[in-house]
């Protein structure tokens, strides 16, 4: 859906809630680097397999494997400690760390996959100061695409989640989102083809501006330049 004329610019947020990886920060770099190892040392196709590993926590990733013999636990602490290690070429997303700052700190939470320690790691890396509101892969039983993790964050904030706008990346946490029954807003800066989605979408985050009206609500607005 482009962007123009969407209805999330008709309508006033309590809160937003954005996905890390993807959303915020471009890590696929870092990411495959570490994954293209662990999936060779198992004898999977790495490329098929790279395509997997977005938007869902490492131990979701690996159960869904099925590989015999491996302990799904003890792998996502391995490819955790391995991601702390490498953050080379670790960036924001062009516009988010402007677009943050002028979000009120109690009004936005960072919903992510990752844990909460390579969660921390990557912000820093990519020059992003860490919110009040953080939920990681830690926090929930079930990762993306269920929506315990979205509904999560807005408790955190104090708001309902159908009164957030969820800012998501990848097709498991737009499901998330969608579970939720929050508004998605699609970044699509680090995707090499095309997303078919219902949702808005944008670039980077120097096409939005955000006002917080006399009722403390947040609305974006949508620039040209």
């Amino acid at each position: 859906m482009s962007i123009r004329g969407s209805a999330v610019f008709a309508r006033r947020y309590r809160a937003f809630l954005f996905d890390m990886d993807g959303t915020l920060l471009n890590s696929i770099a870092a990411a495959e680097r570490v994954w293209s190892i662990w999936a060779e040392r198992h004898g999977l196709d790495v490329a098929a397999f790279l395509k997997t590993i977005h938007g869902a926590r490492a131990i979701d990733t690996i159960t869904r494997q099925a590989l015999p013999g491996v302990d799904p636990e003890v792998e996502a602490q391995w490819i955790t400690e391995a991601e702390i290690k490498d953050v080379r070429g670790v960036v924001a997303i062009p516009g988010a760390i402007e677009f943050l700052k002028r979000l009120p700190a109690d009004q936005w939470a960072l919903v992510t996959s990752a844990p909460r320690k390579l969660a921390l790691r990557r912000l820093e890396a990519a020059g992003i100061a860490a919110p009040a509101a953080l939920v990681t892969a830690e926090d929930v039983a079930i990762g993306k695409p269920n929506p315990a993790c979205y509904v999560l964050g807005a408790q955190r904030l104090g708001v309902s989640v159908q009164d957030c706008l969820v800012f998501e990346d990848a097709a498991v946490g737009i499901r998330a989102g969608e579970a939720a029954g929050a508004d998605v807003m699609v970044v699509t800066s680090t995707h090499s083809v095309p997303m078919v989605t219902r949702h808005p979408s944008i670039e980077g985050y120097g096409q939005l501006q955000v006002q917080r009206d006399a009722d403390g609500l947040l609305r974006l607005q949508h620039t040209t330049g």
